[in-house]
């Protein structure tokens, strides 16, 4: 039993606690007190810069033509999840399909772990939506209007003028702008192209709820990029949080070389190398470049840190600072923990090839239930409360509920046949039964067979489902007749 404190509460007495200058006491976008402290990256240049924009640019253009692009006159991807309609490569999946679907979600998370247990977070670096967006579109824009770091913490902290005004509405403007073409087209990928221009041509009347979803995805994008920007990687992504369980020893993450760079002190003028090594000093100038570029607020020097998305910024300031001193490149580079203190290249390690076996089983098992789905999915059940009926001439029927779910992009004829006894199916109903393209159709079937080829009560029935002449699928029914 605890007894209670006579000391009154302090709201702050676990931060007075804390160690401000221990990077483990706190995250390094909030003060003492928890306050939020707004990062001012600097402007970086550098080889993983360029190839980080070139990627960018191939990245942005998938992202802004998928919704324009059709297989089989089906979108390239579309989620669905309101109709519940699925498109992957151009292939319809259905809630039918459920199974298929948690495979390949599961081929997803996989893929993940193994990337992410060899390589870190470069997923989170070079490819993802957010970092992509905010790094190479938006930080840009804000570097064009607002200038480099320094000169947007003069703007931040100089007084509400006409010049800051002008400066803060042209930046949100364009802001606002962009997270309306980038909401809508992740909107797009949600209800198809087709639909969300219909929704812009058509009268706003009609589409209340895509018109409120349109305005409500843009102002989510522009919190996004406007206000929480790294607090989205940090605080809201789940990937940062569960990489610690990921990364080993032998994992190539974002790394600073502690061994070539530790102690660090500043450059004295005309100090050559072999006189700072002689008095202990490492090839880090503590010039803080690192800190000044990296958008997470972070300092790659304290080791690897859930905050950091392995942009490499800090790779591009420190090469630049080596090449400024002298010394070779690489104090700060990718690399693995054991690749810094015992020289090792990446290993492909046992936990790895765990991994990968899982994953091929699980690519495996995707194809084949991918290649081997029906193009319907039918489902043939005993009318509720029916009774067989005497048909006459020694017959028996039975009258069966038909429902069949067409998971292309084009009408099918359906007929059905036997295949395990002889005897007559009559699909009800008038004309051809056409079940439309993306849809459902549902009637009633009988079937009658002769009472001399049932084995009693219950006779099991196997009833290929045609169209054209081609087995589609075949499913399993009973028939009832009297008891022998």
């Amino acid at each position: 039993m605890s007894i209670p404190s006579k000391e009154p509460y302090d709201p702050l007495s676990a931060q007075q606690q804390a160690n401000p200058a221990d990077f483990r006491d706190h995250i390094g976008t909030a003060d003492k007190k928890g306050y939020r402290q707004w990062i001012y990256a600097k402007k970086v240049d550098g080889k993983w810069f360029r190839w980080r924009t070139w990627m960018s640019w191939v990245l942005l253009a998938i992202m802004f033509v998928g919704p324009f692009v059709r297989i089989n006159g089906n979108p390239l991807l579309m989620i669905n999840i309101v109709e519940r309609k699925f498109s992957i490569l151009g292939q319809i999946f259905w809630p039918q399909d459920t199974f298929i679907f948690a495979v390949a979600m599961l081929v997803f998370f996989v893929g993940i772990m193994i990337f992410t247990t060899a390589f870190g977070r470069l997923w989170c670096g070079w490819t993802c939506p957010q970092t992509v967006m905010m790094e190479m579109v938006f930080r840009k824009i804000e570097y064009w209007i607002d200038g480099d770091a320094h000169e947007q913490r003069a703007l931040a902290a100089a007084p509400w003028s006409p010049h800051k005004i002008w400066k803060r509405v042209s930046k949100y403007g364009v802001f606002f702008v962009l997270s309306f073409i980038v909401g809508n087209t992740l909107f797009s990928y949600i209800v198809g192209s087709d639909k969300l221009f219909q929704i812009i041509t058509d009268d706003p009347r009609n589409h209340v709820t895509g018109l409120t979803f349109m305005i409500l995805f843009t102002l989510l994008f522009f919190a996004i990029f406007a206000r929480f920007r790294e607090q989205a990687c940090t605080f809201i992504c789940p990937y940062g949080r569960f990489q610690s369980a990921l990364l080993d020893e032998n994992t190539m993450v974002v790394a600073y070389d502690y061994k070539r760079g530790e102690g660090r002190a500043p450059l004295k003028r005309g100090q050559a190398p072999e006189q700072r090594k002689a008095g202990g000093k490492g090839d880090c100038v503590n010039c803080h470049q690192c800190v000044a570029v990296c958008p997470t607020g972070i300092d790659i020097r304290n080791g690897v840190q859930m905050e950091c998305v392995n942009c490499t910024a800090c790779i591009d300031a420190c090469d630049n600072v080596m090449d400024k001193v002298g010394q070779p490149r690489g104090l700060i580079r990718y690399a693995s923990l054991n690749g810094i203190e015992k020289g090792e290249s990446l290993k492909f390690t046992a936990r790895m090839k765990l991994y990968s076996v899982i994953l091929t089983a699980l690519i495996t098992l995707f194809l084949v239930l991918v290649f081997t789905r029906s193009d319907v999915e039918t489902a043939l059940l005993r009318a509720p409360g029916s009774l067989f009926q005497k048909a006459g001439e020694g017959r028996i029927s039975n009258i069966y509920t038909l429902r069949v779910v067409n998971k292309t992009g084009h009408d099918i004829a359906v007929e059905l046949r036997l295949l395990n006894s002889e005897g007559t199916v009559k699909v009800l109903g008038a004309g051809e039964f056409i079940v439309p393209k993306e849809n459902s159709a549902q009637t009633s079937v009988l079937i009658e067979l002769e009472e001399e080829d049932l084995d009693g009560a219950s006779t099991h029935l196997e009833i290929g489902v045609y169209s054209h002449g081609k087995l589609l699928e075949t499913v399993k029914t009973a028939f009832v007749g009297p008891r022998k």
